[in-house]
């Protein structure tokens, strides 16, 4: 009786706590806060400067007692304590942009498929330190399916790529379960290191993350583009130690990332081969949906659908599908019982 007294004053929260970005859902308001997972932090007195974008525009350019922080690598918290700060910034963000003072959330976040019960549990400590009342854990691949609406619960098969920035979840979800599945740690982020790796040793340039991703963002593709197209890329000379500027064209661009899109593609192959043959059926008919930033990759889907020959299609707005599904969660909660993992919530 307490508990549903505290639960009527309450706001609930969906969080997909990204490697890139995190995403906040706010029950009946939904995604209300889209930021880099990114922390600012002086050293010297270890205050909390920035949280998220004003963060991010640190990165690479802070005095020696200021440091910008990625506290999760891969998915995984690999900063515990700046994890727990980003996360208490970002609820009391929202707690106090909605008056909500009375009672502590609960929160539903997606995890990546890989993650040791060690990891999962330093996710449930870290919100329930920044103030969730009650943590509930989600597979992102299964978050992803359900922000897209696809019937995860039905007796058929329904084959999830999420690409993020540090994993790529590849989930075949049948049953309100994952059948077999894969995390691969090659997502965005490594399509942004195979360009940083790239102009390094074509062109002999260091350039940094940043400019990388603003790179693979205006002409990054997997297939060629209908159009040839071109980008400045500048930088420091590693011979003379100069500033240097050339032009890099979308064929170089798209040859810099080829490695991680067919490591991408071999393992979407590797899942099919090991479903079962009922559910690798309806794959067939009903297609594989890719959802998560690396979705937004020129082309991405047509290599895809070429390698595998199965229809590939798009989730719509596929950045924020795996924060909708753990809003679907938070206003359903025979489906959230169904789903939620073991040692999320009870």
């Amino acid at each position: 009786m307490f508990n549903k007294l505290i639960g009527r004053f309450s706001h609930d929260l969906g969080i997909d706590l990204g490697t890139k970005n995190t995403l906040v859902y706010f029950a009946d308001k939904g995604i209300i806060i889209n930021e880099p997972s990114v922390v600012a932090i002086n050293k010297r007195t270890h205050e909390i400067l920035e949280v998220g974008e004003s963060a991010k525009k640190m990165i690479g350019k802070t005095p020696g007692h200021i440091e910008a922080i990625k506290p999760l690598v891969d998915g995984i918290i690999s900063d515990f304590e700046v994890t727990e700060k980003m996360l208490k910034y970002f609820i009391n963000k929202v707690q106090s942009e909605n008056f909500s003072l009375i009672a502590r959330p609960r929160v539903v976040i997606g995890i990546p498929l890989d993650l040791t019960e060690v990891e999962k549990k330093a996710v449930e400590d870290a919100a329930q330190s920044a103030g969730a009342r009650k943590v509930f854990l989600i597979e992102e691949a299964m978050a992803a399916a359900i922000g897209a609406r696809l019937p995860v619960t039905e007796a058929t098969a329904t084959m999830m790529v999420d690409i993020g920035g540090g994993t790529t979840e590849i989930a075949v979800i049948s049953l309100g379960g994952v059948v077999t599945w894969k995390s691969l740690k090659a997502a965005g982020n490594e399509f942004d290191q195979n360009i940083i790796d790239y102009v390094r040793e074509e062109f002999n340039i260091l350039i940094g993350e940043q400019l990388a991703e603003s790179i693979k963002i205006s002409i990054g593709s997997a297939v060629p583009l209908d159009a040839p197209q071109e980008i400045e890329v500048r930088g420091r000379d590693l011979v003379t130690g100069l500033p240097k500027a050339l032009m890099a064209s979308d064929k170089q661009i798209r040859e810099a990332m080829s490695r991680t899109v067919v490591k991408i593609i071999d393992n979407i192959k590797t899942i099919l081969e090991t479903t079962p043959p009922e559910l690798v059926s309806d794959i067939y008919e009903r297609g594989l949906y890719l959802s998560g930033g690396g979705a937004l990759l020129r082309g991405l889907d047509k290599a895809i659908s070429a390698a595998t020959r199965i229809p590939v299609k798009i989730v719509d707005d596929p950045l924020s599908c795996v924060a909708r599904g753990t809003g679907i969660l938070l206003a359903n909660p025979e489906l959230l019982e169904k789903v939620v993992l073991p040692n999320g919530g009870d």
